[in-house]
């Protein structure tokens, strides 16, 4: 053990440990999730690449010794490249703005360039936590900086695997392009269509949401960093926000921009509500398709049965041969909890009050969670259900024509109200609807077959 101190006093640290005191109190005080900060790797990296930015600068304005930057640029790559995600050991949620996350990500940065010039970890009167690592910082500018920048990478791969979902989606439409079926209105028989402009409209309304993901992922690349404790910059040398910056954008490649007013930029978190809008947005069109899958797919005998979805599990242990539609029931429930955390954010967002907003970890809890859920249940629902998916190609085409939906073809020729008398009645009787129009002899065979060919009724042309 080493002994390490801070105003409220010392405490023993475990001596291999990167983390320092202030850590070690934080994990003591927040027992809440059970989920550390080592577990978000986007957000560790993107601490390391916050710390390494303001380092670089501060050695460029003569802040800090030169030695020590690159002594700390170094542990930085460290943190980046995940090699101490173990010693990040607080909750994800915590009170005190991040200040718990800041400090971790300072000591353990600190102990790694101790160790990088050959000192004792916790020799912090020759690399300091708070005089050297957080040199020209606070929580309030260092936090939010690497929280945008996550969320950008976050992002990225979410929008990735929607777009791979939506080309999964594209391959199905392509298969059952020629599988007629029949469109449905409120659970009600409505008109013919092919599986394959259903599968065609799966794919497009994902694709749709990749679009506007991408649009609000632009907003959060405008950062605050160098606005220090409420945005006036204090104990921040002359030109360091722009440098700082600079350097950020250079060694991530992200296209990170200087908020133009840093009070407003550090107590705003509206880019955050827009993004979880989003997400809740692809929640609830991704939960639509597969409550759609899941009716598809119903019976097999008792059910729509137009479908079949990977038999991936015994469904039921007291009912033998049952099998469920567990993928697109996991995805539901995911995307139910996205819902949810998007309620959580909008309260959290509003509860700033003054110069900052103390409730951002339960943003970014809520954020990653969502983001990290909804990219495995993209790559989940694409790889276990929707490309092993088949088409009941036969009894789908039987279904059309013994329905008496298709009767809405013969509206432009016979009129609304006699094409709704031959509904009636084959209502009443069970009889198909060309078998009563031809005994009627209200069309000729040759326009009957013309009207009601599998060909027209998979791509209706107008026929009067």
């Amino acid at each position: 053990m080493r002994v390490e101190h801070d105003f409220l006093g010392e405490r023993e640290i475990p001596a291999d440990a990167y983390y320092g005191v202030q850590t070690l109190r934080a994990s003591e005080n927040f027992h809440i999730t059970g989920i550390k900060l080592g577990s978000l790797r986007s957000f560790i990296a993107a601490l390391g690449y916050v710390k390494k930015a303001a380092a670089l600068a501060n050695r460029d304005l003569g802040v800090i010794p030169a030695d020590i930057a690159d002594a700390i640029v170094h542990a930085c790559d460290s943190v980046i490249n995940g090699e101490l995600d173990d010693q990040f050991i607080v909750d994800v949620i915590q009170g005190g703005a991040g200040t718990s996350t800041n400090m971790n990500a300072n000591e353990v940065i600190a102990n790694k360039a101790l160790e990088i010039l050959g000192h004792p970890k916790g020799q912090y009167s020759i690399v300091s936590p708070n005089d050297h690592v957080n040199c020209s910082q606070s929580t309030n500018d260092a936090y939010p900086t690497a929280f945008r920048l996550a969320v950008w990478y976050e992002l990225h791969f979410l929008i990735d695997e929607i777009e791979r979902l939506s080309s999964s989606f594209q391959t199905k439409s392509a298969e059952f392009k020629d599988v007629l079926k029949m469109g449905r209105t409120q659970l009600q028989d409505a008109v013919p269509m092919t599986l394959g402009l259903e599968f065609g409209a799966f794919a497009v309304n994902i694709s749709e949401d990749a679009a506007r993901l991408r649009e609000t992922r632009s907003l959060v690349t405008e950062i605050n960093l160098g606005a220090t404790a409420i945005g006036t910059s204090i104990n921040a040398p002359e030109g360091y926000p722009q440098l700082a910056t600079a350097y950020l954008k250079k060694i991530t490649k992200v296209d990170v921009t200087l908020a133009e007013h840093l009070v407003e930029a550090t107590w705003d978190t509206g880019a955050y509500v827009q993004i979880s809008g989003v997400l809740k947005r692809v929640a609830v069109k991704l939960s639509k398709i597969c409550n759609d899958l899941r009716l598809l797919s119903s019976g097999p005998r008792a059910g729509l049965n137009e479908i079949n979805l990977p038999r991936m599990q015994p469904g039921s242990s007291i009912m033998p041969g049952k099998v469920n539609p567990v993928i697109p029931e996991v995805v539901n429930q995911v995307c139910y909890r996205v819902i949810g955390n998007d309620v959580t954010i909008s309260f959290a967002s509003e509860a700033g009050q003054l110069q900052l907003n103390v409730m951002e970890p339960v943003i970014a809890f809520c954020l990653f969670q969502s983001m990290s859920m909804l990219t495995n249940a993209c790559i989940t629902l694409r790889e276990r259900c929707v490309d092993g998916i088949t088409a009941n190609a036969e009894h789908t085409k039987s279904m059309v024509l013994k329905s008496i939906g298709i009767v809405t073809a013969l509206n432009p020729i016979l009129g609304y109200e006699v094409s709704a008398e031959i509904a009636a009645e084959a209502m009443q009787t069970g009889e198909a609807i060309p078998d009563i129009v031809r005994r009627k002899g209200l069309l000729s065979d040759e326009k009957l077959a013309e009207v009601f060919s599998i060909e027209n009724l998979m791509r209706p042309k107008f026929i009067r």
